[in-house]
């Protein structure tokens, strides 16, 4: 049993893998993560951009398309990609299937996240259209949509979700937007549930970014300063604390009564930024119960070689409320209301400009320029 197994069955928590690759799929490199205990995988616009930058697994599959669309391209091969990835995790999907009708867990796992445009960040019909065509695309029912926690994102995370399809929420840097998100995520399963669906099928995650808080909260903070550090596990403690108390609300326990799963917290952005902190420190500490951790190759691989989970900060109650106090000690000099909208308008930012990228480098393909 790998350490991965054991954070989930001792811990509760599922290690997602924050990459996809053609080339992963092709030789067997995703099948044995997932034997070492990856649950699931995700995807964004950056990681895609690599994947077709690195590798040459893409070059004929570009031309076989039959179009000289480069988003139509892209979309056609990463719908390809996820497709075939959820058909590795399907194993993983269908024993957690099993696992819930048990009674064990209260949510299904073994998903694989493809999101939407970032250029629709901002535009709420525009991103529920493109959901629904990736969902059909995909065809799986172990595929989640990513969609971005902006404020024109909210509606329609909670419209997708009342369609049946399940929906990995992203981009989410601040409390109150957590909090806005999951009163988007019970308002669409209650709407899905007055809709008739069965509401049993319908998964989500929430995307909460951790380390690049840290990042620019240090960046505001004196060399040497003892909070330097602290700010984003102590955001994830406060977010843990406030996912146990919305889902011991009576709206959610009524959706949970009619079959529903739990929202999960996911948290992203788990790579240490800082060389000079403990590689880890975005894993071990912040595992919990009916939590997601997704890391990039390096962290989960390091995770297998080292990882511990025993002094995670969210098990217990105390602990959990002592890291969250860190929030209330930074200087008056540091607004987190600043830091996270801008990191949200960043994040926004810095998917476009991958996802531009990204075509560019799928019209060069198409063109036949060499690389």
């Amino acid at each position: 049993m790998t350490t991965l197994h054991t954070l989930f069955e001792e811990y509760g928590q599922s290690a997602w893998i924050d990459n996809i690759r053609r080339d992963w799929l092709n030789d067997g490199t995703l099948a044995q993560l997932v034997a070492d205990g990856a649950r699931g995988v995700t995807s964004n616009p950056a990681i895609f951009a690599k994947a077709f930058a690195t590798s040459n697994a893409y070059d004929e599959l570009v031309a076989g398309v039959g179009s000289a669309d480069p988003e139509v391209v892209f979309e056609t091969l990463a719908a390809s990609d996820v497709r075939d990835a959820c058909d590795v995790l399907r194993s993983v999907y269908d024993h957690s299937v099993a696992e819930r009708a048990a009674g064990r867990r209260r949510y299904l796992d073994g998903f694989v996240s493809l999101e939407v445009s970032p250029r629709l960040a901002h535009q709420t019909q525009a991103t529920i259209d493109a959901a629904q065509r990736l969902a059909d695309d995909v065809n799986r029912p172990n595929v989640m949509i990513k969609i971005p926690a902006t404020v024109e994102g909210l509606p329609a995370i909670t419209e997708v979700l009342s369609r049946g399809i399940n929906v990995n929420v992203t981009l989410i840097f601040s409390l109150e937007r957590y909090q806005e998100v999951l009163d988007a995520w019970t308002a669409g399963l209650e709407k899905a549930e007055a809709n008739g669906l069965d509401i049993a099928t319908i998964a989500s995650v929430a995307s909460f970014f951790v380390s690049r808080v840290d990042a620019a909260v240090d960046a505001l903070l004196s060399e040497g300063d003892p909070r330097r550090g602290t700010t984003a596990n102590a955001q994830v403690a406060a977010a843990y604390e406030t996912y146990l108390r919305h889902v011991g609300s009576a709206r959610v326990e009524a959706l949970l009564a009619a079959g529903a799963q739990v929202q999960r917290p996911l948290w992203a952005s788990t790579s240490t930024k800082n060389p000079s902190y403990y590689d880890l420190l975005y894993v071990g500490t912040i595992v919990a119960d009916e939590t997601v951790n997704t890391m990039p190759d390096a962290t989960l691989y390091a995770t297998l070689d080292h990882g511990s989970f025993a002094d995670s900060k969210l098990i217990d109650a105390q602990v959990r409320a002592e890291t969250a106090a860190a929030l209330t000690q930074l200087p008056d000099s540091v607004s987190l209301d600043e830091v996270t909208a801008t990191l949200e308008r960043d994040g926004v930012a810095s998917f476009i400009a991958a996802y531009e990228e990204l075509l560019a480098l799928v019209e060069t393909k198409l063109n036949g320029t060499p690389q």
